[in-house]
């Protein structure tokens, strides 16, 4: 049975690469299934942060557009697309919520529910080639669930921009709206990411759990709730083992 996903282990790094280049790798309800079961598998392990990649040209060029006509076409359309649609938007909130920080490795273009997969991703790297874009408006289709993260990932005006014109932006431009945090050549990409990976990976764990939580949990609050989040988050972790050690090993000036 094809696999859209292939997954791998490298220490406390899990790979997540997208392995469907015939479409574009496209997030077909079997892209989603298999995506969604990976990190369903990595939430309860040992890894420290997830890598997400893509085979092929593109990174991910957004939803199946022959899955979902089929469905539009099929003898239950609003039931068929509703469930396409919660399961996508159930994945990207799932990656919100995994407690490893994910960064998103775009090779090429990352279109439509593509791009929203980049900004739901706690970080990105992308090559100097890869360009992003929600031009779903081209064909008569307002991305509108690929606004929700890409709202909160760049500025609310840069964000409908792209949406109502479709044009597709550069990796410098990403870089400079916030979408994406490290622009490099194609073929320094991975080495890249990996740095990237290996810096997080090194810091205790416990604390990059407990961080991310805290900072997801308090975006878009009040002032007086994000603080309230922050300062539980920040007795959770001075309360673990390791920051005890961490503490008392900086005061003693040892290692």
């Amino acid at each position: 049975m094809f696999q859209p996903l292939t997954t791998r282990n490298d220490g406390p790094i899990a790979h997540l690469v997208m392995d469907s280049p015939g479409n574009h790798n496209a997030l077909s309800l079997q892209m989603i299934a298999a995506l969604t079961e990976a990190l369903d598998r990595i939430a309860a392990s040992d890894a420290r942060v997830v890598i997400l990649s893509a085979r092929g040209r593109a990174f991910c060029a957004g939803h199946d557009l022959r899955q979902m006509q089929a469905m539009r076409e099929g003898p239950d359309p609003q039931a068929a697309l509703t469930d396409l649609f919660d399961r996508c938007s159930a994945l990207m909130m799932r990656i919100a919520a995994l407690p490893q920080p994910v960064i998103a490795q775009v090779q090429g273009v990352a279109t439509a529910a593509g791009c929203q997969l980049v900004a739901s991703c706690d970080l990105a790297t992308a090559s100097d080639q890869a360009r992003f874009g929600v031009n779903g408006i081209a064909i008569g289709l307002f991305c509108s669930t690929p606004a929700v993260a890409l709202s909160r990932a760049i500025p609310p005006r840069a964000a409908f921009e792209m949406l109502t014109t479709g044009d597709f932006i550069p990796a410098a431009r990403a870089a400079d709206l916030g979408l994406v945090n490290r622009v490099t050549r194609p073929d320094r990409l991975e080495e890249e990411t990996r740095a990237l990976a290996d810096s997080i990976a090194a810091k205790d764990p416990a604390a990059i759990r407990i961080g991310k939580a805290a900072f997801r949990a308090q975006a878009g609050q009040a002032l007086p709730d994000a603080y309230r989040i922050a300062a539980e988050a920040m007795c959770t972790n001075m309360m673990q083992p390791a920051t005890a050690e961490g503490i008392a090993a900086f005061l003693d000036r040892r290692r």
